[in-house]
């Protein structure tokens, strides 16, 4: 399995479709840029995780999965009739709340992202990934 952070900006498919979107590959740290929601910027992101994945299966992990995920779903899925992700997504603060043992406590991790959080999805999704690899070292 290959960890994917997303991050989206933007999001309204109804109305404007999704504004911008970033990833992250976990294990190479490449990025992709998402300038719009359109069939050509879903292409180069299909081709870009093919890439990054070869062969294995993108894992979404997302702040939000309820607002990114389902958007990223929507497009590949209004596209091409499936989504490289399949039908789940991880959440970070999810997984943050299991290993303080509180169900609750789904924010603080929010502390250990190194890249500022700007609303720049690509640095977003980064400074995401970064706490996340933190807190597998064990940083709470």
């Amino acid at each position: 399995m290959t960890l994917i952070f997303v991050d989206c900006e933007g999001a309204n498919p109804v109305n404007r479709g999704l504004k911008e979107f970033g990833a992250v590959a976990h294990h190479s740290r490449a990025t992709f840029y998402g300038k719009d929601s359109s069939r050509e910027t879903f292409e180069a992101f299909g081709a870009w995780l093919a890439a990054e994945c070869k062969g294995s299966r993108p894992v979404f992990v997302s702040d939000n999965p309820a607002y990114d995920w389902q958007m990223i779903n929507y497009f590949f899925l209004l596209y091409f009739r499936e989504n490289p992700f399949g039908h789940s997504a991880r959440r970070i603060g999810d997984f943050y709340a299991g290993l303080v043992g509180d169900w609750g406590e789904t924010q603080k991790w929010k502390r250990l992202r190194r890249t500022t959080h700007d609303h720049n999805p690509v640095h977003d999704a980064l400074g995401n990934m970064e706490a996340f690899d933190r807190l597998i070292k064990g940083e709470r």
